[in-house]
């Protein structure tokens, strides 16, 4: 058999199955098959600007970061240097990692749940979202988002019948959750009645409620509360209202998306301010 030569006269070395032509070393279906599957130790939050947001934000206690090349290139071009060490990982890694059709956008951060408030932390001239039952993450993270971008003071919840703080909610809200304190509640009912001994103008948002919002909601502290949608509030969170308001909106429907509507109406609230 012919020897084979380079140009040289030297002897050709066969290419390595793991080495490209430029020398550096090359990824074979063998060496994926010997990396790690990857695990979160922790709840992720993914998205570049929700991770950005956890990652500028000194009160949250975060894991270990998972990038790809193009999005740390992405993420130091908007927000510097990560201030942790970022683990490099292909984009079907980080697909098989988060929940089946997550938009990651090539990065994810393991993360903690920041520690909740109290009603007695909050401060004598709040704005505070109250909500009842409100399940859906892509809802609750639209109204955490609007609420960052209207100050408010914090959000109220219950433990249960509401949705994880990370994953869809934390995407969806994009980084409202490093900005808006939530205070986590075993009962609704009696939170509320605690914010009434605070002093705070509880008014609960019906599309049938009996005055406008904005012959109500002059005067801080105030709480608006929010029911989910259908089932809109419950008997004893109504309650626990010092009045019922709605939207007046002039056109042939009268009711709109729970996140909508909270935008509609800190707009209504705050700009009386």
């Amino acid at each position: 058999m012919a020897r084979r030569t380079d140009r040289n006269g030297r002897d050709r070395q066969p290419q390595r199955s793991d080495q490209r032509r430029d020398g550096r070393p090359g990824r074979t279906r063998q060496d994926d098959g010997e990396r790690p599957v990857l695990r979160a130790s922790q709840p992720l939050i993914y998205g570049m600007h929700a991770v950005i947001e956890a990652l500028g934000n000194p009160q949250r206690k975060l894991g270990r970061l998972f990038i790809t090349e193009n999005a740390l290139a992405r993420l130091k071009e908007a927000a510097g240097d990560p201030r942790r060490p970022p683990l490099l990982v292909r984009g079907d890694e980080l697909d098989r990692l988060l929940p089946q059709g997550a938009v990651h956008q090539g990065i994810a951060v393991e993360a903690e749940p920041l520690p909740a408030l109290d009603i007695e932390d909050l401060p004598d001239d709040g704005l505070v979202l109250v909500l009842d039952q409100i399940t859906d993450p892509h809802n609750v993270g639209a109204i955490i988002r609007t609420a960052a971008a209207f100050a408010v003071d914090a959000i109220v919840l219950t433990e249960r019948h509401s949705p994880d703080m990370a994953g869809v909610l934390a995407k969806t809200a994009s980084g409202g959750l490093e900005h808006v304190p939530l205070i986590v509640v075993s009962n609704l009912a009696q939170a509320l009645m605690k914010l009434g001994d605070r002093a705070y103008w509880r008014i609960g948002l019906d599309s049938e409620g009996p005055a406008p919002l904005g012959t109500l909601a002059g005067t801080r502290p105030l709480a608006l509360v929010l029911g989910a949608e259908g089932k809109g509030l419950r008997r004893l969170t109504r309650e626990r209202c010092d009045a019922m308001a709605r939207l007046d909106m002039p056109g042939a429907i009268k009711s709109l998306n729970v996140s909508n509507a909270c935008a509609i109406a800190l707009y209504a609230v705050t700009r009386k301010d």
